[in-house]
């Protein structure tokens, strides 16, 4: 009688199990939900950055975007041609390499150039600071504040803070966007590598404001725009914009800014490039040696 006791339960519950076993293969075979084998191939050929600058949540959304056609698959600035390339070849597309794009911060308002209106103690972190009276402690309300929220969310280690102003790296840089999106103050730009003359100001504010506030700050004089040959300037919120589509990096509208806020990188890069013929030369009389 014992026995029997113990045995029919088991039985009981051993049966049920079996069926629902059954039900449950069945069910899986019968609704499941067929995934298009390219997806993962796809998602194989991106850097697993999960940045989001693709304009997708992650590498995972991204891929099912670009095999159902929604996305192009030159979006992944990680990856970058590599990437573009192999997944032309999973999709059979020819694929384009998109322009190096990298990201910029449009503020020299260092410790040197930029005053204070206090002594800011609190969190390390430019969120936290808009929070106090003045949103934060530059007098400039448009500038860096210089406290690394953009830093803690490059997982590329692309920005760090020199005198007071977030610095962006562009060999490590990857034109994610996550530093835009993390700056309260909205002063950094993705813009092209190429680019070489960049307004390096955020300020909406005018003249005597913008001097009082910063010595290097943008006062829209408009001189910027009316000295460029190729209409790529416009004056946007008391701010010179640049249209790269337009611009052939001449340089005269910084040579031209009577505050030098327009950066001019065609100096640094004739200065490189000068030091490195110099620097070849001298390797080469030393071998001659």
């Amino acid at each position: 009688m014992e026995f029997t006791s113990i045995l029919y339960p088991v039985l009981v519950f051993a049966g049920l199990g079996l069926l629902l076993g059954l039900i449950l293969g069945y069910a899986n075979d019968k609704f499941k939900v067929e995934v298009d084998e390219r997806i993962p191939q796809v998602r194989e050929a991106l850097p697993g950055a999960n940045c989001g600058g693709c304009g997708y949540a992650g590498c995972d959304a991204y891929a099912e975007a670009v095999v159902q056609g929604l996305a192009k698959p030159n979006l992944c600035t990680p990856g970058g041609d590599a990437s573009s390339s192999k997944i032309g070849e999973i999709m059979g597309l020819k694929v384009e390499a998109g322009e190096a794009k990298v990201a910029y911060v449009r503020c020299k308002g260092t410790c040197e150039v930029a005053k204070e209106k206090y002594d800011y103690e609190g969190i390390k972190d430019c969120n936290q600071a808009m929070v106090v009276p003045g949103t934060g402690a530059k007098s400039c309300t448009y500038g860096c504040l210089g406290l690394g929220s953009c830093i803690k969310v490059c997982n590329f280690g692309a920005l760090e803070i020199k005198d007071g102003v977030a610095v962006v790296n562009k060999e490590k840089c990857v034109a994610c966007g996550a530093c835009v999106g993390a700056c309260p103050k909205g002063l950094i730009d993705i813009v092209p590598k190429k680019a070489l003359v960049l307004v390096q100001c955020n300020s909406k504010a005018k003249g005597k404001e913008v001097m009082d506030a910063c010595s290097v700050g943008c006062v829209s004089c408009s001189l910027c725009v009316k000295s460029c040959p190729k209409d790529a300037i416009e004056m946007v919120n008391n701010l010179p914009v640049i249209d790269y589509s337009k611009c052939v990096n001449c340089g005269i509208c910084a040579n031209k800014c009577p505050k030098h806020s327009i950066q001019n990188n065609r100096v640094v890069v004739k200065k490189n490039l000068e030091a490195k013929k110099i620097d070849n030369e001298e390797n080469t009389q030393s071998s001659n040696k």
